[in-house]
């Protein structure tokens, strides 16, 4: 496999319109585009920032997302995806303009020397930001 590259993140939502507004506004997505996968039944919206796609996905009559999914340390006590993740040059000017936005924020904390935050999307899905780590800055 020479080449292996992130394309898109898949997540389940209950409302996709709350969810595509979420991440536009909350993030910098676009709204890449959107289908109908009449199979499933769902509805699908790709959004996109630059080479990274989320797909959001609403079925009807889909499960909500239980309470402890929500909590990014029980949510490692259940097998499965716990999270994506961004990258970002400072994790407490993220934090704080999220916040200012009206985002939930999860939790913030440092984890040897690199800050570290964990937010919710607007269905309760969580989303990890982190600075780059010592060994990836010396590379660039």
């Amino acid at each position: 496999m020479p080449v292996l590259r992130a394309h898109h993140f898949g997540v389940s939502v209950p409302d996709l319109d709350a969810a595509v507004d979420w991440y536009s506004r909350m993030l910098g997505f676009q709204l890449e585009t959107r289908m109908t996968i009449d199979k499933i039944p769902a509805r699908v919206a790709f959004l996109r920032r630059e080479s990274f796609r989320i797909e959001l996905f609403e079925v009807p009559g889909a499960a909500p997302l239980p309470d402890e999914r929500r909590v990014p340390n029980l949510d490692l006590r259940t097998h499965g995806n716990k999270h994506m993740c961004f990258e970002v040059p400072d994790v407490p000017k993220a934090v704080a303009a999220l916040r200012e936005q009206g985002a939930d924020i999860a939790f913030e904390v440092t984890v040897d020397g690199n800050p570290t935050a964990f937010i919710r999307d607007v269905c309760g899905n969580l989303i990890e930001l982190l600075e780059p780590f010592a060994a990836d800055r010396d590379a660039r």
